[in-house]
């Protein structure tokens, strides 16, 4: 089915010009009888994906946006790089290094960096979009590789800081830990033996030889999370650069740890260890350890896995000094406290696929292989192991619970409770390359996870004979995502106790009942594609296989089934008697309404009636007051008011007579000055000042008098 808008690239990228220009140069070679094992020759940059053709000592490279464009020209379009200098030995391994511009290429006798090209153009392609382009490569360690035939390179890994210069860390076999800056790439920076012998010098062949024989050699390492300097490195005044602890796996189990910074140079120091690890074991939770990975979590945690299968994971915490100090300071070397592993729990991986033979009798001998460990880059609850025999995925789905107990307080039990309660860990088997212990090895080329969310998260598989496989990571190991802000509710609006107690909780039900403890990989056949298998490995295959859909699948489905109609049964019952009780309370709201009209008319009644008696108490006791003989307070206070106001009346009368007269003499006067107007008399304006003042006075108090009398007026109505 074709896809569109942003799947195009998977069905275009299985498909891609790349993988068919290796799968037919692959057709013409002939097949080698040597073990082969997993490798990964792929990484992802961004949407740039690039492969690695060991053969030919070049990278493809392609573009996984431009493969979603609709131009036809762009879906078989790559870019090749080659190496100035390219590897003289096999690569195993690509790493991309912290700062995403330098690309390690890893192999069993030597390690090489290669500098990306810079990248110009409308589409921001390599150089333009040149089909080759030479590339920078910088042989690391080169001298010493080629001066010691005897050593081989078990693991390497770049420093984790990305500010200041890049270094590469390499254990080899001889014990010993290395660490390279590009600048001198041929010198050692600093130099970290890791043998369990007090004197490290003083190593020779046979020794070395007796130590691998106890499982007394380092065979692998990963860097923690910046974490708190100790007193080593405090001393040497490395306290403003990170310090990441490094910790460093020996194939019989044991764990040490050392810290290294880059604040005056490369400081590393002295390992310490073993570091305890609780519930304690008799086999020291077993041998054969072949990888280690530490997960970027607070706590940290340690991922250990063995040859066989076994993957145990530590939470990293502080050790118990009181009760263990006694016990671990005879088996500590160093001076500094260490941390403890604590044991969660312990996976056991199927490898290859365990099908039931004709006797039902166990198969005689168990599949041991490496193991590689690789991060999700989306989720840090995650991580994916690839080996001979296939992929798998494991999802800690514990995690949140055990950072909610580490942070709560000592008495809180729920939270612990909670964590007890919790299911393990989920593992996936993805990918099956060798289902039986008779069928030829196959194991994967590649192996990455696409970080580009526009994309999609999507993990893609290389199979031995190049085949693009492609699978949708669950959403179930994920953490969810954070509710928007539009919709939290607000403390303004309530919600019902109990359904925050029982949110999801039947949902959780289901997903417990249908949780699959094992599933049906995709089962890839090795070597001669039209050669078919024997019957009777496609007789256990088939069997493994219907065995596992009925148990897992068919069976729990069923009871799912069951759980669900017995869930409906419950809550048809529980929607019968709610719907009793609602009609039961609209009746009862019916006759409360109608008790309620009736109380209003009962109430309007009263009412009338109250205000009605009110009037007649009222006429009552007026009539009884005016009967009585003798005057009351307030009647005696208003004959007084009305007394003072009489006398002040005739008074106003009087002053109202003396204006009146006033105002005749002054109309006379008026009169006799108007006939003397006719002589002008000339005042100076000194008089004529004194005359308006006076006038000005005048007018003011008969305005004055008039405003009193019609004050008068209106308060008795005359």
């Amino acid at each position: 089915m074709a896809a569109f808008g942003g799947d195009r690239w998977l069905n275009d990228l299985p498909n891609h010009t790349i993988f068919k220009k290796i799968r037919e140069r692959l057709d013409s070679e002939s097949g080698t009888n040597e073990k082969e094992t997993a490798k990964n020759l792929t990484f992802c940059v961004g949407g740039d994906f690039f492969l690695w053709d060991d053969s030919e000592g070049v990278f493809y490279t392609t573009n996984l946006r431009q493969l979603n464009s609709a131009e036809p020209e762009s879906s078989g379009k790559y870019q090749t790089l080659q190496c100035i200098n390219p590897p003289l030995f096999q690569v195993c391994q690509l790493l991309l290094s912290p700062t995403q511009h330098l690309v390690a290429l890893v192999g069993l006798r030597g390690v090489s960096v290669l500098e990306l090209p810079q990248r110009w153009g409308k589409r921001s392609e390599f150089e333009g979009g040149r089909d080759k382009i030479n590339c920078k490569t910088i042989p690391v360690a080169e001298r010493f590789f080629t001066s010691s035939p005897s050593v081989n390179l078990r693991q390497a890994a770049w420093y984790p800081s990305e500010t200041d210069d890049p270094h590469l860390v390499l254990l080899t076999s001889d014990n010993t830990i290395r660490f390279y800056g590009l600048k001198s790439p041929h010198t050692p920076a600093k130099v970290l033996p890791v043998s369990q012998s007090e004197d490290e010098s003083s190593l020779h062949p046979p020794v070395r030889s007796y130590a691998a024989s106890l499982g007394e050699i380092a065979v692998a390492f990963d860097f923690g999370s910046a974490s708190c300097p100790p007193r080593q490195l405090t001393a040497q005044g490395s306290t403003d650069q990170p310090v990441y602890p490094l910790y460093i796996l020996y194939e019989n189990g044991e764990t040490y740890v050392s810290y290294s910074s880059q604040a005056n140079g490369l400081c590393v120091s002295k390992p310490a260890g073993p570091l305890p690890m609780y519930p304690a074991a008799e086999d020291n939770y077993g041998y054969d350890a072949c990888a280690i990975l530490c997960l970027p979590s607070v706590p940290s945690i340690l991922v250990i896995a063995t040859e066989t299968g076994t993957l145990y994971h530590c939470v990293v915490l502080e050790s118990e000094e009181e009760e263990e100090a006694g016990a671990v300071e005879k088996w500590i070397r160093g001076s500094d406290s260490v941390p403890a592993l604590y044991v969660f729990e312990c996976v056991e991986l199927e490898l290859t696929l365990k099908v039931a033979t004709e006797e039902d009798e166990p198969q005689e001998f168990d599949f041991t292989c490496p193991i590689r460990l690789h991060r999700d880059p989306l989720c840090q609850q995650r991580y994916h192991c690839t080996h001979e025999a296939g992929v798998h995925s494991v999802g800690l789905i514990w995690l949140n619970k055990l950072q909610k107990f580490l942070q709560s307080n000592e008495e809180d039990k729920d939270s612990l409770q909670e964590l007890a309660a919790e299911k393990r860990c989920i593992v996936e088997h993805i990918l099956c390359t060798r289902p039986l212990l008779s069928s030829r090895s196959a194991p994967v080329r590649g192996f990455l996870i696409v970080s580009d969310l526009s994309l999609g998260a999507t993990m893609i598989c290389i199979t031995a004979n190049y085949e693009c496989i492609m699978l949708p990571l669950l959403s179930s190991i994920r953490p969810p995502s954070p509710p928007l802000l539009c919709s939290d509710p607000g403390p303004g609006s309530a919600s019902s106790p109990l359904r925050g107690l029982a949110s999801d909780s039947f949902e959780q039900h289901i997903r417990s009942i249908l949780a699959r403890g094992s599933n049906n990989p995709i089962v890839l056949k090795a070597g001669d594609k039209e050669a078919s298998p024997p019957p009777a490995e496609c007789l256990q295959l088939l069997s493994r296989a219907t065995q596992v859909f009925r148990e897992e699948y068919i069976m729990k489905q069923d009871m799912a089934r069951e759980e669900m109609e017995r869930r409906v049964k419950l809550l048809m019952g529980q929607k019968s008697k709610q719907l009793e009780e609602l009609a039961l309370c609209r009746e009862e709201r019916k006759s409360l309404t109608e008790a309620a009209e009736r109380l209003a008319d009962k109430y309007e009644d009263a009412k009338y009636r109250q205000e009605t008696l009110t009037s007649r108490v009222k006429k009552a006791l007026c009539s009884l007051q005016s009967q009585l003989p003798i005057l009351s307070n307030s009647e005696k206070d208003m004959k007084k008011e009305l007394q003072s106001i009489s006398d002040q009346l005739k008074h106003l009368d009087n002053c109202i007579r003396q204006v009146n007269m006033k105002l005749e003499y002054q109309k006379k006067q008026v009169d006799k000055d108007m006939s003397a107007s006719r002589t002008t008399v000339p005042l100076n304006a000194h008089q004529k000042k004194v005359v308006q003042d006076v006038l000005r006075e005048q007018g003011q108090q008969i305005g004055d008098m008039m405003k009193q009398i019609k004050d008068i007026k209106n308060h008795f109505s005359f």
